[in-house]
């Protein structure tokens, strides 16, 4: 299970550090506003790597969502947090990733301050015990299966807002 004491950084919509929170706080509804870090890992096909959510997480268990997604812990820089959650979440080092934009997430029960990367991988994936495994998928296969709750809402919002034009 996740750490419920870990401290995240609360910030306002530009990024600018307010306060932290636990864990147990930024996810029971009161929706304060903490950064998180996404990469989405293509490969040099152009199919995408989702991870699959496991059955324990509080939040979306069970549903496809984005290669690596993560907490920016207290104190620690965007980039760090990236690298180190590709890293933990999929064995990947030494990707270089191009920077896409930033957005607030309003879910049901979170607010998140969402830092977007993509970089293309063509090395071994290996997903750690964080997860319940992942996989390439095909962009015909991503469309098909939006709506359905295969994934998360926030992977279908974000994949259509960066990913969604041909």
């Amino acid at each position: 299970m996740d750490n419920q004491q870990e401290l995240f950084p609360v910030v306002d919509e530009d990024g600018n550090v307010t306060g932290c929170i636990d864990r147990r706080h930024a996810h029971d509804g009161t929706r304060i506003l903490h950064p998180v870090v996404h990469l989405h890992l293509f490969d040099s096909m152009g199919r995408l790597y989702l991870q699959r959510r496991p059955e324990w997480k509080d939040i979306q268990p069970g549903r496809w969502d984005t290669a690596t997604g993560g907490h920016v812990d207290y104190g620690e820089e965007v980039d760090h947090a990236l690298r180190r959650e590709v890293r933990e979440e999929l064995g990947v080092e030494g990707f270089e990733p191009r920077f896409l934009g930033r957005y607030v997430f309003e879910g049901k029960r979170e607010r998140e301050l969402v830092y977007v990367f993509t970089t293309v991988w063509d090395g071994a994936v290996n997903p750690s015990s964080e997860l319940d495994g992942g996989r390439f998928f095909q962009r015909d296969e991503i469309l098909q299966r939006m709506g359905t709750d295969f994934f998360t809402p926030n992977f279908e919002e974000e994949y259509m807002k960066f990913f969604g034009k041909t």
